[in-house]
């Protein structure tokens, strides 16, 4: 298949402004990542106590490695839809279709835990405005649709948001991270694996759960038809996002772990603030509350846009039905970002009796498994091309470090996210069979 064949479409986006410059791709990366996991990977990471030193050394490692390819990727081929586009280019419309799929679900799915989460930040502050199961889930679906009207009133007022949003929550994270490890206690460290698994165990579990925080790191090269010199700022983007967000999230949460006793933080729905009420007071505990709903609110914006993206470039290159690429007035496909809060508002809905550290220990594994799927087939297809030795071998790293995670997940998350591909399977067939159709009219108007 030749690269004309594969050449991206990009109606849309090209007859639209690019709106998104340096800062607001930057924005976008860090945003994305930090979103929930930060305030509740404590509590997971608990049982290894430091041990999870491990798996979050390796997770920074991979993540840079995967900024790195993403990055090249970007260069080699800066068009809409992320990895999507580069899978499709290198292995054809139906391992483009499954990535888009996987990465799509993995957006919307992760969009309802995030809310979710938002819900529950909002409790600790207002205790009344989600009190009941009704309310807490009106609470989140409040803030999912708020951030939807946002970007369907366009992208400039979404990336707008996100650098304010995202402002607001790095500052005073690093902040937390710089100043509460002055008041780590070490023995919180001792033993150093509690969890009576072995070392590489360890290491495997931890990489899978730590590396919800690094998902998104890849976002600035999704919406590359809507960036302004996408070959220079999506690279600076992806790498400087992925470091700044790494190593606030590496240092909040490695600094509550030396400042809550293990048991206490493996029984915590709120890890952070209770390491700061424990630091600073009620107060502070309050704070960090505020700090938590403001990152969840960012992460919802992020990702609304994010979604749309995916089902836009997918759909220009008729792998997605064609309402997925229209733009309405505001240059906003309109349809995608409403479709995916309406999934995402079923799955709050259904979902919404579940305690909130169920719902994220449920999203975690699943919108992770289906993430690190687009992870290392977007490795491959940099291997595919026609890079440079240096690139081959960050690439190659990248596909390595992207199955061990992935295998990390265990059967329950991978049989959840083979399911979820074979719900696709009927969509790829019917496109198939109407894009058939088309051409055969078009060649035959008589047909």
């Amino acid at each position: 298949m030749s690269e004309s064949q594969y050449a991206s479409t990009d109606s849309g986006t090209q007859a639209s402004a690019k709106p998104l410059g340096l800062w607001m791709a930057i924005a976008l990366v860090v945003g994305s990542m930090i979103g929930s996991g930060v305030f509740l990977l404590p509590a997971a990471l608990a049982p290894y106590g430091a041990a999870s030193l491990v798996g979050w050394g390796i997770s920074l490692c991979g993540a840079l490695l995967l900024a790195a390819t993403f990055a090249k990727l970007a260069v080699h081929w800066p068009c809409t839809g992320g990895p999507y586009a580069y899978v499709r280019r290198s292995f054809g419309d139906g391992a483009g279709f499954a990535v888009a799929w996987s990465y799509w679900i993995s957006i919307w799915s992760g969009l309802a835990g995030i809310a979710v989460a938002f819900a529950g930040s909002i409790g600790a502050i207002f205790p009344a405005l989600t009190a009941t199961p009704v309310r807490a889930a009106t609470c989140a679906l409040c803030a999912l649709w708020f951030c939807t009207f946002v970007n369907l009133v366009g992208l400039r007022s979404a990336g707008r948001m996100q650098v304010l949003v995202t402002t607001l929550k790095l500052v005073p994270l690093l902040l937390f991270g710089l100043v509460a490890l002055w008041f780590v206690d070490a023995s919180n460290y001792v033993p150093f694996n509690p969890s009576g698994k072995s070392l590489p165990q360890v290491a495997q579990i931890t990489v899978i759960l730590t590396m919800w925080a690094f998902a998104g790191l890849e976002v600035a090269t999704v919406p590359a038809g809507a960036i302004r010199d996408p070959k220079r700022t999506i690279p600076r983007a992806t790498i400087l996002g992925t470091l700044l967000a790494g190593i606030a999230t590496i240092l909040a949460c490695t600094t509550v772990l030396g400042l809550v006793p293990a048991d206490t933080l493996a029984q915590s729905g709120a890890p952070m603030a209770d390491a700061a009420g424990r630091l600073w007071g009620p107060g502070a505990a309050m704070g960090v509350a505020i700090l938590a709903a403001v990152s969840t609110f960012g992460a919802i914006n992020g990702w609304v846009l994010v979604c749309a993206q995916v089902s836009l470039a997918a759909a220009d290159d008729g792998l997605f039905p064609k309402r997925f690429a229209r733009l309405d007035a505001n240059g906003s496909p309109a349809f995608g970002i409403l479709i995916g809060a309406v999934l995402a508002t079923v799955l709050v809905i259904a979902s919404y009796s579940r305690s909130l550290v169920e719902l994220f220990t449920f999203i975690l594994l699943i919108s992770t498994s289906a993430i690190l799927l687009p992870y290392a087939a977007s490795s491959a297809a940099w291997l595919r091309s026609h890079g440079g030795n240096g690139g081959r071998t960050v690439a190659a790293l990248a596909l390595i470090y992207s199955v061990y995670a992935l295998f990390g997940a265990g059967g329950e998350a991978l049989a959840w996210g083979a399911v979820l591909l074979l719900a696709g399977v009927p969509v790829y067939l019917w496109m198939r069979r109407t894009n058939r159709a088309t051409i055969i009219a078009a060649h035959d108007p008589a047909a």
